[in-house]
């Protein structure tokens, strides 16, 4: 058996390496996109007021919770999200004078959880003699920051109270959250308003005090 010896020129070594680095790169890609996303059920609590005739019926408006951008992107998709649940319930949803207001409030925060794999790293070598230096040229890679790196996780909670016009006390009041992955569906804010909010008014106005889990 004759064993061929290739010999590569320069452009030939560069060429390699090249090739190296791109595999590398794309393992680095892979391993980032190898998180499978992930969704919580809906952990929904609600409180009512012994009043419960009062709910489900007459005029109601929609009010921001204080500090909430009424003008918002967000804001617009849960209150219309909202003012659909609560036609369904009976209500006739208004902007202006109402027998009942409906107050939404909204919140949100993403975090980073930590990996729990070890680091990676990719490297390949080649000879560079032939340039006169007689040292070996490495590539490495660590692709400790990007393999198996898990998604954003996105926090959610949607707190909303039903009470009469003239003030007094929470007719209704009740909370819904839920966490899902920044790679899962419901990184959309349209289907995580309208997940969130179904959530909140299944079976309402639910058992007082009681808190539920909603797949």
């Amino acid at each position: 058996m004759h064993a061929k010896i290739f010999s590569l020129g320069r452009s030939g070594r560069m060429q390699g390496l090249t090739r190296i680095a791109a595999i590398a790169l794309g393992s680095a890609a892979l391993a980032a996109c190898t998180s499978p996303a992930y969704v919580s059920p809906v952990e929904v609590t609600r409180f009512s007021a012994a009043e419960t005739a009062l709910l489900g019926s007459g005029t109601i408006r929609i009010e921001p919770a204080t500090g909430l951008d009424p003008q918002s992107i967000e804001y617009g998709l849960y209150e219309s999200q909202l003012a659909s649940q609560l036609a369904a319930l009976g209500y006739s949803v208004v902007q202006g004078e109402a027998s009942q207001v409906a107050t939404l409030e909204i919140r949100e925060a993403v975090s980073q959880p930590k990996t729990r794999r070890g680091p990676v790293s990719v490297g390949g070598g080649g000879s560079v003699g032939s340039w006169g230096s007689g040292v070996s040229l490495g590539v490495g890679i660590d692709l400790s920051s990007l393999a198996g790196r898990p998604s954003e996780q996105i926090d959610r909670l949607v707190a909303g109270t039903i009470r009469g016009a003239g003030g007094g006390s929470n007719l209704w009041e009740g909370r819904a959250a839920f966490t899902a992955t920044a790679n899962s569906e419901y990184a959309d804010p349209a289907l995580a308003a309208d997940r969130a909010i179904s959530a909140l008014f299944n079976g309402f106005p639910g058992e007082s005090g009681e808190t539920v889990t909603i797949d």
